[in-house]
């Protein structure tokens, strides 16, 4: 999954998960957002049987980026399942897209890809 995301994920309970940064400095009202206040595109895999991921999560887009990201899932068998957004007067203003898939973890990795690449995400460490 890694190599097909091109990222590094870990093991969080019992999940492999993956929260991606993006490139530019998010901030409201003049104050910076890191990271760790949930401005993160996040990918959850979960196990299930014989080598099948549910998977879940979100795309911390820009405006330019949710019809780029849609069709990326949509052709990759993924499940949008919300958009909408967080805060009023956050810069760049910010849209979160929820989606889900069940399928080999590996395929729904390779399918979460181009989706991924349409993105201004920090680059990986």
């Amino acid at each position: 999954m890694d190599t097909a995301l091109g990222r590094r994920g870990t093991v969080d309970g019992g999940l492999f998960k993956y929260t991606l940064a993006r490139a530019e400095t998010i901030s409201d009202n003049g104050h910076v957002l890191p990271p760790t206040f949930g401005v993160t595109t996040v990918i959850n895999f979960q196990p299930t049987e014989d080598g099948i991921a549910a998977i879940n999560g979100d795309f911390a887009l820009t405006a330019t980026e949710v019809n780029k990201v849609i069709e990326a899932l949509r052709i990759g068998g993924i499940e949008v399942v919300e958009l909408h957004n967080h805060m009023l007067a956050d810069d760049p203003h910010l849209f979160y897209l929820h989606y889900c898939a069940v399928n080999d973890a590996v395929t729904l990795a390779k399918a979460l890809r181009p989706a991924l690449d349409t993105t201004n995400l920090a680059p990986a460490k």
